[in-house]
């Protein structure tokens, strides 16, 4: 057979890769969880308060475009769409913190 190299050996042993890549992928699918759980709380605060403030104009811009009729759609839809931007907005600002977050902490220590 052929002769391995010590540095062969141990990877082949410890399979090291694989060990590295698990736990990036558990750093990865906590801090996507971490994003997700802050972005469902920021929805939930912020929501109401922008909903509130701007649902008047948005259902009076209907109305006066479109018709009486679209109101009470144009009013869901409004809420809707006002709760998915926040979610997204917050999930994207949060995402982007932690992992910046983490490889600077990661960075420091190593």
């Amino acid at each position: 057979m052929f002769a391995l190299s010590r540095s062969e050996k141990e990877n082949r042993m410890f399979n090291s890769d694989k060990h590295r890549e698990a736990g990036q992928s558990i750093f990865m699918s906590s801090m996507k969880g971490l994003a997700n759980t802050g972005a469902v709380a920021a929805t939930f605060f912020t929501t109401p308060i922008v909903y509130s403030a701007s649902v008047d104009w948005i259902v009076n811009f209907a109305i006066k475009h479109y018709g009486a009729a679209w109101a009470d759609l144009v009013n869901f839809a409004w809420f809707v769409l006002v709760a998915c931007l926040a979610f997204f907005i917050a999930r994207a600002s949060l995402s982007t913190l932690l992992v910046m977050g983490g490889l600077a902490v990661a960075t420091k220590f190593l």
